[in-house]
């Protein structure tokens, strides 16, 4: 059995809401699911973090019911409306969402000023790390200059699309972990994704973070197995220690 701390991945309930997004709308995929699912590939799944997908809204209902079926190694990461009341960030924080999503690569737009200011207000109140869905290859310079500055933030599906090395080794030697997440989704083969695990780990042996991206939703081919394969060959015994649960546990749990 391959020992996980998931850092991304989706409960879809059908007793929840849904909003098309994009034209898209998922099918259901529960708690029961993802279990199912990992122990057919003989994975142990120790802990994670449920993440609101653009398809969600701003919906937190699920995930009180998603935690308890867990446990609580597993935290919630959710989407906000600007506008949230200090009082709601405390209730979600209490039944375990842990952390704030900016989706700019699906279409929720925030502007930088409304990403600074919710980050270092969830921070501030709960302690509550970010994480930020965007596209690295265009990035902009403010927002690349924001991310910097933006208390306990974290990339998703390693900035989605190829862009310069030297910008992903300023982020991971600024201690900005990145997702190991979504190979069928992002815009590199899986010989450069062997690459940029070498180098990154390299850089900073805690900026890798496993996720399994399950269910896959939109994704080219959906995760499996030969993910874990494709780290398992690429790094060292220690190194895949690391990254399939030392970093991920360390990020939101043991802080």
């Amino acid at each position: 059995m391959q020992k996980i701390f998931d850092t991304h991945f989706h409960i879809i309930d059908p007793k929840f809401p849904l909003e098309e997004n994009q034209g898209f709308v998922p099918e259901y995929y529960t708690a029961k699911d993802y279990l199912k699912e990992l122990k057919e590939m003989s994975i142990e799944v120790i802990g994670g973090a449920i993440v609101s997908g653009s398809f969600q809204g701003y919906h937190q209902a699920y995930f009180a019911e998603a935690i308890s079926e867990l446990g609580n190694q597993f935290v919630g990461i959710t989407q906000l409306p600007f506008d949230i009341v200090d009082e709601d960030i405390f209730k979600f924080n209490n039944i375990g969402i842990k952390g704030i999503r900016f989706n700019l690569y699906r279409g929720l737009s925030a502007s930088p000023r409304e990403i600074r200011e919710l980050s270092e207000r969830v921070y501030r109140l709960c302690g509550w790390k970010t994480e930020l869905y965007v596209n690295l290859q265009t990035l902009d310079k403010e927002l690349e200059e924001l991310i910097f500055t933006l208390p306990k933030v974290s990339i998703d599906h390693l900035g989605m699309h190829k862009c310069p090395i030297d910008r992903l080794k300023r982020m991971v030697n600024a201690n900005i972990p990145i997702r190991l997440t979504g190979f069928g989704r992002v815009g590199y083969e899986r010989d450069e994704i062997r690459e940029l695990i070498r180098i990154l780990y390299a850089e900073n042996s805690r900026c890798l973070m496993f996720g399994s991206d399950l269910p896959s939703t939109r994704a080219k081919y959906r995760f499996s197995s030969n993910d874990i394969d494709l780290i398992k060959e690429t790094v060292s015994r220690e190194a895949q220690d690391r990254i399939f649960f030392q970093n991920g546990e360390d990020w939101y749990i043991n802080k």
